[in-house]
């Protein structure tokens, strides 16, 4: 039976990788895992080692805290929820600074608004 914090640390790196919009083949890949290897790790089956989470973190651009990020139950003490990685993700592939400033002033306009 998996232990609780293995299988939230397991759904917080599919989620990650899901975001970045990387298979489990192309996270695999850069690790020299298989991708059956990745597939363990996210539910929570195969305890990810210490060295091989530190990896991870590398390999998908996040402080090692992002996996523990809510495990009590509680909301994350970040904004790294899968949406906002994605918006995140989007802005990062544009290759216009002054398209990426136009719409980051766009959603700094609509979370004012809205508060």
């Amino acid at each position: 039976m998996s232990h609780p914090v293995d299988i939230h640390v397991g759904q917080r790196l599919k989620q990650l990788r899901a975001a970045r919009g990387l298979s489990q083949t192309d996270l695999g890949t850069q690790l020299e895992l298989s991708f059956q290897q990745i597939q363990k790790y996210e539910a929570g089956s195969n305890r990810i080692s210490a060295s091989r989470l530190f990896e991870l973190a590398q390999a998908l651009n996040v402080d090692l805290a992002y996996f523990f990020d809510g495990i009590h139950g509680g909301q994350s003490s970040n904004k790294n929820d899968a949406s906002s990685m994605a918006v995140s993700a989007a802005l990062a592939s544009i290759d216009s600074d002054d398209t990426k400033r136009r719409i980051l002033s766009f959603i700094e306009d609509i979370s004012a608004a809205k508060n």
